[in-house]
């Protein structure tokens, strides 16, 4: 398991302060063991005794406005507030605090899963106390969730692939989702550049700069190959029967 920063067991200590969050799980790379410090975000989910409501909401706000300003700063550290009555409930919407802000957000089947197989409690039970298990169907269609939902979006929109963070995350989900509808399992950012769809030449740049070096591609090229890799994946992960034993759709 990936050695996880001190902020993250500082964040936990303040969430237990609360008084109202029974569980706090560890999902995304740190969980996985692919966590790359400088480079990943830290992936969390609190499970809350009651409604997250506008009160909470602000607690929640203050405390990692705080955290992103101190000991969490530059580590991206984002969580998902789940009520506990809605835990099973796929399409329910939870504040997410993401990238400096207050979202709402669902708790996605890919978290679910890499939280079931994974993952692991820095407060209350472990994860598959907490949630129901994922099957390999499951999987797959979580995976499709995501190829047919976020990166249909993104793939109708060329010109988003200009920015270079987005296209190195395009290139490695879409080699993540491929592999998921295969296989029915979760691989990390790491295992998947090896399987990008890209020349060589880009496929070594993604790596390093997945291993924290400074690395620069050329961003006209760049965007259009991870568009034109998202549009071909997506339009599969469309095209997939549902089926015992093999993609299911989500």
């Amino acid at each position: 398991m990936t050695a996880r920063p001190a902020a993250v067991d500082a964040f936990a200590r303040e969430v237990a302060a609360l008084g109202w969050v029974s569980d706090l799980l560890v999902a995304g790379s740190l969980a996985t063991g692919d966590h790359r410090p400088g480079v990943s975000d830290l992936d969390l989910v609190a499970v809350a005794d009651g409604p997250v409501d506008a009160t909470r909401q602000d607690e929640l706000a203050a405390l990692h406005r705080r955290f992103d300003a101190g000991p969490a700063a530059g580590l991206d550290l984002g969580c998902v507030y789940v009520e506990a009555a809605a835990v099973r409930d796929l399409g329910a919407r939870h504040p997410t605090w993401t990238h400096g802000q207050l979202v709402q957000r669902i708790l996605s089947g890919i978290t679910r899963a890499e939280l079931v197989r994974y993952g692991h409690a820095l407060l209350g039970r472990p994860p598959d106390a907490v949630l129901p298990p994922m099957t390999d169907d499951d999987v797959r269609a979580a995976a499709r969730a995501e190829l047919t939902g976020y990166w249909a979006w993104a793939a109708r929109r060329p010109w988003l692939w200009l920015d270079p963070d987005l296209a190195d995350l395009g290139l490695t989900s879409m080699a993540r989702g491929r592999h998921a509808l295969r296989h029915g399992d979760l691989i990390g950012k790491s295992a998947a550049i090896p399987a990008v769809a890209a020349p060589s030449w880009l496929i070594d740049q993604v790596g390093a700069r997945r291993r924290g070096e400074r690395v620069t591609s050329p961003r006209l090229r760049t965007a259009l190959i991870a568009w034109t890799d998202a549009r071909r994946t997506v339009a599969t992960a469309r095209r997939e029967p549902d089926r015992p034993g093999g993609p299911s759709g989500g």
